[in-house]
């Protein structure tokens, strides 16, 4: 997008703002217009700043995150929320509010482009989002020939070395392209990165067993090898299947 997205940032710990505004100032489309410090002061500040997007605390005193963002719904321009808290139990609760996106504290820097990405999509004109709108399906190169995979037939993604490979239903393929460029165009399609080398299909996953040290292991259906959920990135997949 060419113009920057207008962030207001809401959270009633000075440090966790200053954490999060140095964050997002890697990110060259967003602008942060705003701060506050409670969910009152936050109101006025939506009312003065028109935000195109809130990241908002949850836990906060007098009005916490959740009455902010229903009292926020019934502006006349009522801005995106992107809830960022500590408190994973609130998720199922945060996207009745419309949240675009769930952070959790300590921030993770690729969880955070994720909903970056998802934030320039949802705000994108419908010109934007046309324009150079590439194919639902993935073209990968097998034995000279170009194959088309739909998303449904694809179970995980797994980067080995300098070599990304395709697990389908039925078979195996190999690419160049890096995972973090597949995971943007297979985020619509119910992909999810469980690990720095692994991206899969949520509607595949069969198990989620604990392993150690916070860690998990994902079993996909039709395969008998586990996957690895990083640390980083189980309070999030909890969160997708909504355990």
């Amino acid at each position: 997008m060419e113009t920057s997205i207008r962030v207001l940032i809401v959270d009633d710990e000075p440090y966790s703002r200053d954490e999060l505004k140095h964050l997002l100032g890697g990110f060259p489309g967003i602008k942060v217009v705003g701060e506050a410090e409670s969910g009152e002061s936050a109101i006025m500040n939506a009312i003065q700043l028109h935000p195109d997007v809130v990241f908002l605390d949850v836990e906060m005193p007098k009005m916490n995150g959740m009455n902010t963002a229903k009292a926020m719904m019934e502006l006349k321009k009522a801005p995106l929320v992107v809830f960022a808290t500590a408190y994973p139990q609130f998720a199922a609760e945060a996207f009745r509010y419309n949240a675009i996106d769930y952070l959790l504290k300590p921030y993770d820097e690729e969880q955070l482009q994720e909903t970056i990405n998802r934030i320039e999509k949802n705000l994108a004109t419908p010109m934007e989002k046309d324009i150079g709108k590439p194919s639902a399906k993935l073209a990968v190169e097998a034995d000279g020939e170009i194959i088309y995979l739909e998303p449904k037939e694809i179970l995980y993604i797994v980067r080995d070395d300098k070599i990304t490979k395709i697990i389908t239903k039925t078979s195996e393929f190999e690419t160049k392209t890096p995972l973090k460029d597949l995971e943007s165009r297979l985020v619509n399609y119910g992909f999810f990165r469980i690990h720095k080398s692994f991206l899969v299909n949520l509607d595949m996953v069969n198990r989620l067993s604990p392993w150690f040290n916070g860690a998990y292991q994902l079993e996909i259906e039709g395969r008998k090898e586990l996957l690895s959920v990083s640390r980083n990135y189980v309070k999030s997949l909890r969160s997708r299947l909504e355990i």
